[in-house]
């Protein structure tokens, strides 16, 4: 079973709690966005720690590296192809601008035989909770209920 380790990057504004999604790259996630974005992730190293792995990951497919805060359990998901994903929250800012993503290399077009690069992340946004819902992977929509009940439990609410 494949499993991955990401972080739900996340700010607060004036009334409103936004999360950094991230938009896959490639050929097969050009023209899609609704229920395509993801947490920064990827796979776990045999014997890694997970938050390890989360960390890593969000440095390889962001090129920035997480703010010493705070780190959130997020629990784990299953997507619909079997793959668990464990998420960890972590509080900060990011400018989407400065992405810097690490690439995969995909035989494009199918069967040409020519190599193409293509980055793990073709782009990140910042969402707010509803908007963010609708655009991350169905299961991983949990992780955004999960962080919203944290931070009010948290802070007494």
């Amino acid at each position: 079973m494949k499993r991955s380790a990401g972080v739900l990057l996340f700010r607060r504004g004036p009334g409103t709690l936004e999360v950094l999604l991230a938009h896959p790259g490639g050929p097969f996630f050009r023209n899609k966005d609704h229920g395509s974005w993801s947490i920064p992730k990827g796979l776990v190293e045999d014997g890694e720690d997970l938050e390890t792995t989360a960390r890593r990951e969000f440095a390889e497919e962001t090129g920035a590296e997480l703010p010493a805060s705070r780190v959130i359990p997020l629990g784990e998901v299953e997507q619909k192809g079997g793959k668990i994903v464990t998420a960890f929250a972590v509080e900060g800012d990011f400018d989407p601008e400065c992405l810097d993503s690490n690439s995969f290399t995909l035989e494009w077009p199918p069967r040409s035989g020519r190599q193409a690069d293509f980055p793990e992340i073709d782009r990140a946004e910042w969402f707010d909770l509803v908007a963010g819902a609708e655009r991350i992977n169905p299961a991983q929509a949990q992780f955004l209920v999960r962080l919203s009940e944290s931070l009010l439990a948290s802070e007494g609410g």
